[in-house]
């Protein structure tokens, strides 16, 4: 059974920062690339920022110099660490993992107000 569970969202005011988690299980983590995508209300679901196997890394321009993300294959885990947030990057942001599927988490709500 595939698991893709989110975790670390919340509220913060401009300027804070955030990491996210996701750990997710019933695929071969080490063999499938990870992204994060996120979410504002009314909008589509966009590609935030995304990570090969080989460690290759790769964001939207809007997060660039930002945001990071990183991978423990040991832990089955991908981060996103989120440094100087902005209102707009107020989302529900999701977990992708993508080995001869699309695999999904939950989403975890993140918002940026003063």
């Amino acid at each position: 059974q595939v698991q893709v569970v989110e975790s670390g969202g919340g509220l913060v005011q401009p300027g804070e920062s955030l990491r996210l988690s996701c750990v997710a299980s019933g695929f071969t983590f080490s063999r499938a690339a990870m992204s994060w995508y996120r979410q504002a209300p009314g909008k589509e679901r966009v590609l935030v920022a995304s990570i090969t196997v080989s460690g290759i890394k790769n964001y939207s321009d809007s997060v660039k110099g930002r945001f990071t993300i990183s991978r423990d294959n040991a832990k089955n885990t991908v981060y996103l660490q989120m440094n100087s947030l902005k209102p707009e990057d107020t989302a529900v942001y999701y977990c992708n993992g993508r080995h001869m599927k699309n695999y999904w988490g939950q989403g975890t709500q993140v918002t940026v107000s003063s």
